[in-house]
């Protein structure tokens, strides 16, 4: 049992250096956001529909994105969710927080 486990964390470490490239350590907004957008699907259990935003921080980068919370019919009264996802400079998500939650038909107040 102890040797999956190990074949299984190498199996990780090997995808997440491919992700990034084993000679540039520097994680890059196109990877961050590939790395959100999976990490966060597979958190909350729904797809990520649409990446709204993202920003780079001190710590790594910030990447807001939309998720279909609730489907209906017609999809116009889908309710969505938008989330701030913090991934760091090595491509883990480190924290997501949902910011506001809105039904698709509903206009943007920016």
């Amino acid at each position: 049992m102890a040797e999956d486990d190990e074949g299984g964390s190498g199996d990780t470490e090997e995808r997440g250096r491919s992700r990034r490239g084993a000679a540039n350590n520097a994680l890059s907004g196109r990877d961050a956001v590939r790395e959100a957008r999976e990490q966060l699907a597979e958190l909350i259990g729904r797809p990520v529909e649409q990446v709204l935003a993202m920003e780079r921080d001190e710590e790594g980068w910030q990447v807001t994105v939309q998720v279909v919370e609730l489907e209906r019919i017609p999809n116009s009264t889908d309710v969505l969710g938008c989330y701030r996802v913090d991934v760091d400079s090595g491509g883990e998500v480190v924290g997501y927080r949902r910011l506001r939650r809105y039904g698709r038909s509903q206009a943007d107040e920016d």
